[in-house]
């Protein structure tokens, strides 16, 4: 992977992120680490899922490693692997299963973001999934306290999903 490609992936990424995620308020909880600087974008040209799986080991010690004012949260982009959707979703469960061996549970979780992601209950084409959608492949670290923290000073959490759900479906009428 060149610099420019990898520039513009992490470019691209960030883009997504501000225009999208938070632009939309989709996540709300994205806005403050965005601002702050402690959002961490890391972007890899490897094409092997046990790779990327080392790679994200690696991902996950720096963030626990930072304080979280330095790293609150890391986006591990992965342009060249894990490109098809089923073979993505399969590869979360080892990303669990990395999750257990290390005894992160409770710790860290990974979100996961694909370009062509759907979620089991829905069609291809439903604007919802749009809300895992993503310009590229990526695995999202997230500090479980940080999102502990942020679920307990936000009034509806529970509202979020449908808020976004219903948000996309109207966008897509739109168009």
């Amino acid at each position: 992977m060149t610099d420019a490609y990898s520039q513009r992936v992490r470019a691209e990424t960030l883009g997504w992120i501000e225009d999208f995620v938070v632009g939309l308020g989709l996540c709300p909880f994205a806005k403050a680490p965005l601002d702050a600087g402690a959002l961490r974008i890391e972007v890899t040209d490897c094409d092997d899922p046990r790779e990327l799986l080392v790679l994200l080991d690696e991902a996950i010690a720096r963030v626990l490693r930072a304080p979280a004012e330095v790293i609150e949260t890391s986006v591990l982009v992965h342009p060249e692997c894990l490109t098809d959707f089923a073979d993505y979703n399969d590869f979360l469960a080892d990303v669990d299963g990395l999750l257990e061996a290390r005894e992160l549970v409770g710790e860290v979780q990974i979100a996961s973001f694909h370009p062509d992601y759907c979620f089991g209950d829905a069609e291809p084409d439903d604007p919802a999934n749009a809300t895992n959608r993503s310009p590229h492949p990526m695995l999202h670290i997230l500090r479980e306290a940080s999102v502990s923290r942020a679920v307990d000073e936000h009034p509806d959490v529970s509202a979020i999903p449908a808020r976004n759900v219903a948000l996309l479906r109207a966008r897509a009428r739109e168009i």
